[in-house]
């Protein structure tokens, strides 16, 4: 391979800068060659909007998709639950490392547990997947909570939190431990109280199909048993046809038995935003070995959460 400088497109973020810049280091130790940052404004950093209204698919990953296309970058790094479950032929998923801690954490005043907050306690979150288990949990254990959709990055959405406006903000651990924040959680949510998003805590590292040489370098970087995970997670948002803003959450993680990974669980959830209504189903088999059937599995469990009225508990689905 050449020597000159691989050029990496990456969100601005505080959080995605911190996250390339730990991908280009594997990727300078794995190819020798320097790695540049290329930074990229995309639709979802500009707008004012709730990720609801703007539908969330492809919002943070569209301008670094055609900066990839026309050439401007080698490669780029993404959130994986950000990225829409429908991968473009002309490009490939050449390595998704191992994952981060995948759960939620809540950051609240006063250093206060989720099940600690003063009734009418309120939460904020942009995401209807947090809102929709939040409130479900909120009902089933007689908590008195309101939950207040709110957009920006990490330090505004804590200083939500500083200011006294919220009481708490739902965040996930993987990002803050990425930036070195991990110590300013209160409570790290359970995730048989609040599924992440598919995906939730994995890196995408994608760069073009034609590509053969970069794949090959980049792909000593993929973690075999988080892409498995992962692909059904997406999977099954693929099945029930919906965005990555849908109050869709889903888990696959591996049942181990001493040092040997013995199964792999899938759980999916899908409800409605106020918490009065949730489908949450779970299936169990062995670790899939192929990308079939870790999708097969991911399009089975769907199947059985839409049997059981899934699909109506999702508002608009995704086209």
């Amino acid at each position: 391979m050449s020597t000159k400088a691989l050029r990496l497109g990456t969100r601005r973020s505080r959080l995605a800068m911190a996250q390339s810049g730990q991908v280009a280091d594997a990727v300078r130790q794995v190819t020798g060659r320097p790695v540049e940052l290329v930074e990229i404004t995309t639709y979802g950093d500009t707008s004012r909007e709730h990720l609801a209204q703007i539908g969330g698919t492809g919002v943070f990953v569209t301008a670094l998709r055609d900066a990839l296309l026309r050439g401007e970058v080698d490669f780029a790094v993404h959130s994986l639950k950000d990225l829409p479950t429908t991968q473009p032929a002309e490009l490939v998923l050449a390595a998704i490392p191992e994952r981060e801690d995948p759960r939620d954490v809540i950051v609240a005043r006063d250093a206060l547990k989720f099940t600690d907050l003063p009734r009418g306690a309120r939460i904020g979150t942009g995401s209807p997947r947090r809102m929709a288990q939040l409130n479900a949990y909120a009902r089933s254990h007689g908590l008195d909570i309101e939950a207040v959709p709110i957009r920006g990055n990490v330090d505004t959405r804590i200083g939500f939190v500083r200011d006294g406006e919220l009481d708490a903000v739902v965040l996930a651990a993987a990002g803050l431990r990425r930036i070195g924040r991990i110590d300013e959680v209160t409570d790290f949510l359970s995730v048989d109280t609040v599924l992440p998003a598919p995906g939730q805590g994995a890196l995408a590292i994608e760069c073009a199909a034609a590509d053969a040489d970069l794949i090959a370098a980049l792909g000593t970087l993929d973690d075999p048993l988080t892409r498995a995970a992962v692909t059904a997670e997406r999977s099954l948002l693929a099945a029930l046809e919906a965005g990555c803003s849908a109050p869709v959450g889903a888990l696959a993680d591996l049942l181990v038995d001493g040092q040997i990974v013995k199964e792999m669980r899938l759980r999916g959830v899908v409800g409605t935003t106020d918490g009065s209504r949730t489908v949450q189903l779970s299936t169990t088999g062995p670790v899939p070995q192929t990308h079939d059937r870790a999708t097969a599995l991911g399009r089975e469990l769907a199947a059985e959460m839409l049997a059981q009225g899934a699909a109506g508990l999702m508002g608009e689905r995704a086209q």
